[in-house]
C-alpha cells in the first residue's frame, strides 16, 4: 500500500513538472545555477573588458585571465562554460564566425534539446539592433527570430513607424535556444550566452538598441529594475564596457507581453514615437 501511495506522489509530482515547462531530463545531474548566476556583474557594474579605465579594471593575472583578440576580461572564478563562451565570442571577426561559434558551443544543455540554432534576422547594417529574450516553438522550428504570432505582432508594430524587417532593423535574442516549455530564461543562462550578445552587438555595430523585454533590458543595462520602470526612456549600452563607446538603447515591452496585455499596446506606441524621432534625429 506504502509504494502505491508513493508512486501516485510521484506522478503527482512529474506531472506538476510538466504543467511548470520542465519537460526535458538533460543531464544526469542538476546544474548549478547558482554558480553560474555569480559570474554576472553587480546590479549597475559595467562589464568588464580590455578598454575598461584602469580604475575599474579588474586585476591582472593571477585573478583574471584575457580571451583571444582583446574581448573580455574572464574573472578566474567563472564557470568553465562562461570561460569558453567569452573566449569563443571574443574570437570570432565576423557575424558569420560568430554564428559558426554559437552553433559549435556545447556549454549548455538547450541546444540538445532545441531544433536549430536562432541567431537574427533582418539587416546587420542598418544601424538599428532589436534584442528579444529567446526563441519561441515557430522559431525553433524555422532558425529565425521573430517569426510566430509575437514576431508579426513586432513587425506590425515597426511597420507603424515606417520601419520594415527587410531594410531598416536587424533582430536577434539573448538566447539563440528555445528553452523547453518556452519557460523564461534563467540567470544562470543569461550568463552563459551575454558574452555571445556583447560581441553580437559590436560585429553589427548597430547605431541603436532596442531591448524588448524585461530579460533583454535587465541583462543588458546590468539592472534588476522590471521593465515597466525601465521602459519609455533611453539608457546606454556598452558591450565592451566603459571606455569602449555606449550605445543609446531603448527598453520597451515584449510583444509577447502586449498580446496576454492589450491595454498596454498605448505604451509601447510612446516608446515607438521615441524611437521614431531618435531615428529623424529630432
Amino acid at each position: 500500500m506504502g509504494a502505491e501511495v508513493d508512486g501516485a506522489a510521484l506522478l503527482a509530482a512529474l506531472r506538476l513538472q510538466v504543467e511548470w515547462g520542465a519537460d526535458e531530463a538533460l543531464a544526469d545531474a542538476p546544474l548549478d545555477r547558482t554558480a553560474l548566476s555569480a559570474a554576472l556583474p553587480p546590479a549597475g557594474a559595467p562589464f568588464p573588458t580590455a578598454g575598461a579605465p584602469a580604475a575599474t579594471r579588474p586585476a591582472a593575472s593571477p585573478l583574471n585571465r584575457r580571451a583571444p583578440a582583446g574581448g573580455l576580461l574572464i574573472p578566474a572564478a567563472a564557470p568553465p562554460a562562461v570561460s569558453l563562451a567569452a573566449e569563443l565570442a571574443a574570437a570570432a571577426g565576423s557575424l558569420d564566425a560568430l554564428r559558426e561559434a554559437m552553433a559549435g558551443f556545447e556549454g549548455s544543455p538547450l541546444r540538445e534539446t532545441a531544433t536549430n540554432l536562432v541567431f537574427a534576422d533582418g539587416v546587420p547594417g542598418s544601424g538599428l539592433m532589436l534584442i528579444g529574450e529567446a526563441p519561441g516553438a515557430d522559431e525553433d522550428r524555422l532558425g529565425r527570430p521573430f517569426v510566430g504570432v509575437s514576431g508579426r505582432l513586432l513587425d506590425r508594430m515597426l511597420a507603424s513607424v515606417g520601419l520594415g524587417r527587410e531594410r531598416d532593423f536587424y533582430v536577434t535574442n539573448i538566447l539563440p535556444f528555445r528553452p523547453p516549455g518556452n519557460r523564461t530564461p534563467t540567470d544562470a543562462e543569461i550568463a552563459l550566452f551575454l558574452p555571445f550578445v556583447l560581441r553580437h552587438v559590436e560585429l553589427a555595430s548597430p547605431r541603436l538598441l532596442v531591448l524588448l523585454g524585461g530579460t533583454a533590458a535587465k541583462a543588458l543595462l546590468r539592472s534588476r529594475e522590471g521593465i515597466t520602470r525601465l521602459r519609455g526612456r533611453w539608457h546606454e549600452v556598452a558591450p565592451r564596457g566603459e571606455g569602449g563607446g555606449a550605445l543609446p538603447a531603448l527598453a520597451t515591452l515584449h510583444p509577447a507581453y502586449l498580446l496576454r496585455n492589450p491595454a498596454a499596446k498605448k505604451d509601447a506606441w510612446h516608446d515607438l514615437l521615441l524611437l521614431r524621432r531618435r531615428l529623424d534625429g529630432a
